[in-house]
């Protein structure tokens, strides 16, 4: 039987160049069935709710401020060592339409840990929504992938192996999912140290998360109990801020 040939497009050819970065990682999952119900509710509470991306994303940004080792990464520049951030960076994986094609791209938010929910929500719309050739993260990611392809992995190797640019260029954390389509990925690939995703959030609050790790990074006991801590973390400081959030803007609205 006799197919066709489909030349590979620019942004696939961004992603089969990811790949090639991460399938050489020892990279093992850990996951928690988590009980969000007082971040629920605080959620339900909003008059303008946030999505629950840009509420997990501060949180494990928060988590990330506290665990020093999920600020690190494994470089081999100028010889194999840990190399530790102040900040985090985040780097956040979405779906966009580019040359009618359904493509992945990855925008990155600098120190998400400092930013304010709705800061975090604005910036995740912003890439989401506004063309793609107008994004310079996703201008650049395209024009590398145009480039012949030992300049593409020359250019990806130094950038993740030099520790003093490669959270400029790639983030220290990725975060991946589409439980709001009804799936999730078991075994999602980065090159960065860690990357989290989580299921469906049920109604009584209950949602599994997964953490996969760089094992030459960490081991799971700091995983498991970096879990336990995201989840005090989500229906403490996420749930509170929410909750001040709506109580700052009700205090105007009851002064009229």
């Amino acid at each position: 039987m006799r197919g066709r040939a489909i030349k590979l497009s620019v942004p696939r050819r961004l992603v089969c160049d990811l790949m090639r970065f991460s399938i050489g990682i020892p990279r093992v999952t850990v996951q928690r069935q988590m009980n969000l119900d007082p971040l629920q509710r605080a959620r339900l509470a909003q008059s303008n709710r946030p999505s629950w991306t840009v509420l997990f994303l501060k949180g494990y940004a928060l988590l990330c401020r506290e665990t020093p080792e999920f600020r690190r990464a494994y470089v081999k520049l100028p010889w194999p060592q840990l190399y530790e951030y102040p900040e985090s960076v985040a780097s956040i994986a979405h779906e966009r339409e580019y040359e009618g094609e359904r493509v992945v791209l990855l925008s990155k938010i600098k120190c998400p840990e400092r930013r304010a929910i709705p800061e975090l929500a604005a910036l995740i719309d912003d890439a989401r929504s506004r063309p793609v050739t107008e994004i310079k993260e996703f201008r650049r990611a395209l024009k590398i992938a145009r480039a012949p392809g030992p300049i593409r992995w020359l250019l990806m190797w130094l950038g993740l192996n030099m520790g003093s640019r490669r959270a400029h260029y790639f983030g220290t954390f990725q975060l991946s999912v589409y439980s709001g389509l009804g799936a999730e990925s078991l075994n999602p690939l980065t090159p960065l140290t860690t990357l989290f995703n989580y299921g469906r959030i049920a109604e009584d609050g209950t949602v599994t998360v997964r953490i996969h790790y760089d094992h030459r990074v960490m081991d799971g006991a700091n995983v498991a109990r970096a879990l336990e801590r995201f989840e005090a973390i989500l229906n403490g400081d996420i749930a509170e801020e929410l909750s001040s959030q709506e109580l700052g803007a009700a205090v105007p609205a009851a002064a009229l």
